[in-house]
């Protein structure tokens, strides 16, 4: 199988990722429970993971380093500290459903600032026409239908300037675009550990600036244990019940990966790789590729449509052939409505630090033999 779904979940991993999973299960058991050897190690594990996670986002604090199940459980904290029904809230044009869903649910005034794809001032200018009055922002880091890069730095300034708190979606970018969170002053950024940070399924991760995140759901964290309330410091706020000690020892290796590797060199692989996918299909009439004409502005996924032939049909032959990609919504119709692909969306393709050229090459030959 030539996999290319890597903006779903990476399925390569560092063969370290599953060795710490596995040797989790059979010596760690549940951190903050107790004095004894297993727990104590636990314990290590996660302020460990804590320290790796804060030295690659530049997070001063690790304890504001929060574990979360997923990105969705992590912005769901996030909007929920900061929005009520019908609270005037900016979101780009190129948002997640964690993000939409998640403000429709609260009843939030939702403001899309709409731009143009690959048009980093437009977005910003539609981000400034927006702000007044709001009561928070949201913008992703990158696109996870186009892998366009959408200006976060100056939508920050614009939102510090506004005093409006901004929520950063690092989901499709963290572990290959740099992320500065104390440097950007968000409020908030979350992100999964399974995507760009080579962790397993059920990891998350939220950064916070201060420690006025409220829970929204609680429980034990084995501290303050004679208070109702939960804690009021981080991260044991925020992170009620059993840690997923497994999971989080995979993610950490899946970090440490990243740290040797290094996010730039991730970036540059899969930006080559794209290029060079790309570039085989450049010419063709029945190819319609979502491709930034400056590659600064896009990371490593690449939608395309095929000229009479349906997103989801061409998905299933691409599987038939050995090569897995995602066709549709990819569950953000708001990015669709943006991009004009409302209508089937797209056939995507995400690559990953393991895909390698002759991969691409084939998969690229194979949308060519479908075509014919």
């Amino acid at each position: 199988m030539i996999y290319l779904d890597c903006a779903a979940t990476s399925f390569q991993k560092p063969a370290a990722v599953a060795y710490a999973v596995s040797q989790a299960m059979r010596t760690l058991s549940s951190p903050g429970r107790g004095g004894y050897p297993s727990a104590m190690a636990a314990a290590e594990l996660l302020l460990d993971c804590r320290l790796a996670l804060a030295d690659l986002f530049c997070v001063k604090d690790p304890e504001r380093v929060v574990f979360t199940s997923s990105a969705t459980h992590g912005l769901n904290i996030a909007l929920r500290s900061l929005v009520g029904p019908g609270d005037p809230v900016v979101i780009s044009g190129y948002e997640h459903n964690a993000v939409w869903r998640t403000l429709h649910g609260l009843s939030a005034d939702v403001r899309v600032a709409a731009s143009p794809l690959f048009a980093p001032e437009a977005a910003v200018e539609a981000f400034r026409a927006e702000l007044p009055g709001a009561k928070a922002a949201v913008c992703t880091q990158v696109s996870n239908v186009f892998g366009y890069i959408l200006p976060i730095r100056e939508m920050a300034t614009l939102c510090r300037e506004a005093e409006v708190p901004l929520v950063v979606d690092a989901s499709q970018g963290a572990g290959a675009v740099g992320l500065d969170f104390d440097g950007l002053g968000c409020t908030f950024a979350a992100m999964p550990g399974h995507k760009g940070l080579l962790g397993p399924q059920g990891t998350g991760v939220l950064l916070c600036r201060d420690e006025k995140a409220e829970p929204f759901f609680f429980g034990g964290t084995g501290s303050v244990s004679a208070d109702p309330a939960m804690p009021d410091f981080l991260p044991d706020r925020l992170e009620p019940g059993t840690h997923n000690v497994p999971g989080i020892a995979g993610l950490l290796e899946g970090v440490k990966w990243l740290r040797r590797k290094t996010p730039a060199a991730v970036l540059s692989h899969e930006m080559e790789l794209l290029a060079a996918f790309a570039d085989v299909l450049e010419g063709e009439e029945r190819v319609k590729l979502f491709r930034s004409p400056d590659p600064a502005l896009q990371a490593g996924v690449l939608s395309l449509q095929m000229k009479d032939l349906d997103c989801e049909e061409a998905a299933a032959r691409l599987a038939e052939r050995g090569v897995a990609v995602r066709a549709g919504l990819h569950c953000a119709p708001l990015a669709h409505n943006t991009g004009g692909t409302q209508g089937e969306g797209t056939v995507r393709f995400s690559f990953s630090p393991f895909n390698t050229y002759r991969e691409v090459m084939a998969a690229a030959e194979t949308v060519k033999e479908i075509l014919d």
